[in-house]
């Protein structure tokens, strides 16, 4: 398992329009997932070098104009969960999420 950055998460005040500027943009491939309010990004082809990833509505007031960036979500993929939440832990991390399973994927904790 190489620890590597397996999916990432845009969070917008305005999915659909987000759809449409991304897909015009870049191409990218949007498909809801399970009639929940989350799509999944294809942003190219499996032989493609990259990473697909996720887009859902933030949850909260939408950032001030000209605020920095300040958090982004990304997902890594990792042999053990409980192992990887202990590690983080041990290092200082914070858990915001405890592990909840999601359907026909796995665990995912943040």
């Amino acid at each position: 398992m190489a620890n590597r950055v397996t999916h990432f998460e845009i969070h917008s005040s305005d999915p659909q329009r987000a759809i449409v500027f991304y897909e015009a943009l870049f191409g990218w491939k949007f498909e809801q997932w399970g009639g929940q309010p989350y799509w999944l990004v294809t942003t190219g082809s499996d032989s493609e070098r990259g990473i697909n990833g996720g887009l859902l509505p933030r949850r909260g007031d939408d950032p001030v104009r000209g605020q920095a960036v300040n958090a982004y979500v990304c997902t890594v993929e990792v042999a053990s969960v409980d192992a990887s939440l202990e590690s983080a832990l041990h290092h200082g991390g914070t858990l915001a999420v405890a592990k909840i399973p999601i359907p026909t994927v796995g665990w995912l904790a943040y």
